[in-house]
């Protein structure tokens, strides 16, 4: 049992004790050359462990192209939000440091197999800029649709020498360095578009696994508790191998019994491994941090995300780019950013988000569900997903709102976090400085009221990925503006997300204005392009305060904006035309759906696509126009 967190200021000072290599004041200006650069781990990671003796200021490297190999780097068991708990491997691991900027000066820096590039840790106004992150072997595999055979349902594909495989058993395995992959999560790329393939939820993911036939008392396991069915070991239960793989000639295989339509020839096939071992290698992981700066950072690919931030503040990335390399469709096999229990400012300005397979960016909090009252102010908490075990919901005297989401979405009452013990990743003792109160109940919900950020998100690209553009769960003021974005699922997903990830956050105070939103939702989802939803089926309202605000919509098919569990929404002056770049899916659907929401207002749009009922809507608001 573990006390976490009197304050962020404890956190660092424990984790600067069982670690040899922070600094806290101004130092040396540190050179690395290119004389280190066939494996620059080792130089790299005993300087960065002296500087609690010898500090550092800042580490500038000599331009060039560095490789890090994991093979002599700095280890320890991480969990990180959104990503799978694993033993890390860095060279530079940034713990207690303050004060310290690194500068690539233009440099690459490529790493093998299962790193961490930067963790940065308990520290204090850190700045990395003027570097290219890429990895020597993807941890994604990407084929060509060669053939497709109606008859017998199968479909052959080729990978190039740059993506070795083995048969195992039947099944396809990608080798990497330190690591492999089976096919699991797939998509389609368009190699003319370099962007999703339309349609592609047609065709994909590949249905690599189907229902056991064998199965013995299955049913007579019984749990005591809550367990979760995306967890490692209860996510196979009840399931085997659908496919069945040959090689026709080397690099050519054949894949049998894929369930849905037959992916296209000419398409790339991008796959990734199953869901719950993909996401082992993010580019940046900040957590503990207060002011943490990216300027003119590129990054090619990671095995994760681009950037994880969690409890961290004042974060800003000017000019952080995510973006393939060496002819692959994909950047990142997860999201480009994603910001958890955040607060001060989130800015990304002047950014690239394309192809990466997942989000741009996520703001969120999280929740966390009561199953235990063990005293008059002490409560057990369960963290709900298998990929958010150990976060800290937050730090002593943080407002934490008590939530039941079947009466509304905002927090019935609040408390002052005390202390947290963490059990173990699943399980934690919470403690307030007030006494609960009488109509709290098992099964409730916590969030952190204050761990949300002033968010700016101006003059980005997003575009070309996977999933959406920006989702948005965050009650501080947002804007979004100047933007560019052509995503293959919503734009702009605005949620309370309480039923798979635990993704807490109610907007309001949201501007969206002088976007361009050209031809988003182009995989099959039968959505908007910018869209309020909660996961649940209730018509209390969850998002106030909306500002939709001179955009430019150039969208192949109707739907523009669904509108749901809103009090207060603006959509003026914006310009919504018809595309035609492809085939429209759903000819039926309005171009606006309103339902369960109040103060919406429709002003000064003008309207040339293609539906023939602009705005459906519900009793809420019997009276409302389009205008």
């Amino acid at each position: 049992m573990r006390k976490i967190i009197a304050n962020w200021s404890v956190l660092i000072l424990a984790i600067i004790s069982t670690t040899s290599y922070a600094q806290q004041n101004n130092g040396e200006q540190v050179l690395f050359t290119t004389s280190i650069s066939e494996d620059a781990t080792p130089a790299v990671l005993a300087r960065i462990m002296t500087a609690d003796k010898n500090p550092i200021s800042e580490i500038k490297f000599e331009k060039g192209t560095y490789h890090f190999y994991p093979d002599k780097a700095y280890e320890r068991f991480t969990r990180i939000s959104n990503h799978d708990d694993v033993m890390a491997k860095m060279a530079l691991p940034l713990i207690g440091f303050k004060n310290l900027v690194i500068d690539g000066q233009g440099s690459t820096f490529i790493y093998h197999g299962r790193m961490i590039p930067f963790l940065i840790e308990g520290s204090e106004n850190i700045t990395i800029q003027n570097v290219t992150v890429d990895w020597a072997m993807s941890f994604h595999s990407e084929g060509t649709i060669v053939a497709n055979d109606e008859k017998n349902n199968t479909f052959d594909i080729h990978f190039s020498d740059e993506y070795p495989y083995e048969i195992r058993n039947e099944q396809l395995i990608f080798l990497k360095e330190y690591y492999e992959h089976d096919l699991g999560q797939s998509i389609l790329y368009d190699p003319e578009r370099k962007a999703i393939a339309f349609n592609t939820e047609a065709y994909t993911s590949i249905t690599t696994i189907r229902n056991s036939k064998v199965q013995h008392n299955f049913d007579k396991i019984e749990y005591k508790y809550k367990v979760d069915p995306r967890s490692k070991v209860e996510k196979v239960r009840g399931k085997e191998n659908n496919l069945r793989v040959e090689e026709l000639k080397p690099g050519t295989l054949r894949i049998y019994n894929h369930k849905k339509k037959l992916p296209p020839v000419g398409m790339i096939m991008v796959c990734k491994g199953d869901q719950s071992l993909n996401r082992l290698a993010p580019a940046f992981r900040v957590t503990g941090t207060d002011s943490f700066n990216i300027n003119n950072v590129t990054v090619h690919h990671a095995g994760g995300m681009g950037l994880i931030a969690e409890n961290s503040s004042d974060l800003i990335l000017d000019g952080f780019h995510v973006k393939p390399s060496n002819g692959r469709m994909v950047s990142t096999s997860a999201d480009a950013t994603h910001f958890v229990g955040c607060r001060g400012k989130v800015v990304l300005k002047n950014c690239t988000f394309n192809n990466q397979l997942d989000d741009a960016t996520n703001v969120h909090g999280t929740y966390q569900e009561i199953i235990d009252i063990l005293g008059e102010k002490s409560i057990g908490v369960r963290i709900g997903h298998a990929q958010q075990q150990g976060f800290t919901i937050g730090k002593v005297n943080d407002t934490i709102g008590l939530v039941r989401l079947a009466d509304s979405f905002f927090a019935y009452s609040h408390l002052t976090l005390k202390n947290i013990k963490e059990i173990n990743g699943r399980y934690q003792i919470i403690t307030f400085k007030e006494p609960l109160p009488e109509n709290l109940k098992v099964g409730d919900l916590i969030e952190n009221l204050e761990a949300y950020p002033e968010l700016l998100v101006q003059n980005c690209d997003i575009s070309r990925n996977r999933a959406r553009g920006l989702l948005i769960s965050n009650p501080k003021k947002t804007l979004i503006e100047n933007n560019f974005f052509s995503t293959e699922m919503e734009a702009i997903l605005v949620p309370v997300e309480s039923s798979h990830w635990f993704e807490s956050g109610n907007a309001a105070n949201l501007t969206i204005r002088n976007n361009t939103f050209q031809d988003n939702q182009h995989s099959g989802h039968n959505r908007g392009v910018i869209r309020f939803v909660t996961d649940d089926d209730n018509n209390n309202i969850a998002f106030k305060n909306i500002q939709i605000i001179d955009n430019v919509f150039n969208q192949f098919d109707n739907m523009i904006l669904e509108i749901s569990n809103v009090d207060g929404l603006v959509f003026e002056g914006n310009k919504i035309t018809n595309s035609g770049t492809f085939p429209m899916l759903y000819p039926e659907n309005p171009a606006i759906r309103v339902k369960a929401s109040k103060d919406v207002v429709f002003k000064k749009n003008e309207y040339k696509g293609k539906a023939e009922n602009i705005l459906e809507k519900d009793d809420s608001m019997p009276k409302l126009k389009f205008r």
